[in-house]
């Protein structure tokens, strides 16, 4: 299974560790520019957003978004405070962070794959969830 992504405001060597952790196995869009409301339409047809350098998601690109389509945001971040998490939950979108703090940034890469992953597959991804929803299915790890 694979998900069609997208990733905004990527710098060159994140581009490079993206593309190794990735290895072919999701079809992403890499885009340099920040993620706004004049480039959020770059996303139609996307499941997935990743989200590189704190850019802004806020209700309405959450709404920009989910009107394209988009299911699913991908942090490449420990931190969140960036990302609108009650109107990602009023959307349906699913968002997930890097669990783990000062990771280093291929490890980081290879979390964000495993999180496209888990929801290519149709399953949750455990304490990289984010969702502000009781989920039956929540994985204990």
């Amino acid at each position: 299974m694979h998900m069609k992504a997208i990733a905004y405001n990527i710098d060159p060597k994140e581009k490079e560790w993206l593309v190794l952790a990735n290895y072919k196995k999701h079809d992403i869009t890499i885009i340099a520019n920040s993620l706004t409301l004049d480039t959020v339409n770059f996303a139609a047809g996307k499941e997935a957003l990743i989200v590189f350098n704190r850019d802004l998601i806020d209700a309405p690109i959450i709404e920009g978004l989910k009107n394209l389509g988009v299911k699913y945001i991908a942090s490449s971040t420990y931190g969140y405070d960036h990302i609108d998490l009650n109107a990602a939950k009023s959307a349906g979108l699913k968002i997930a962070n890097i669990p783990f703090k000062d990771g280093e940034a291929l490890a980081n890469m290879h979390q964000v794959i495993a999180n496209l992953d888990n929801w290519a597959a149709g399953n949750c991804v455990g304490k990289a969830c984010l969702c502000q929803r009781d989920c039956a299915i929540k994985i204990k790890s």
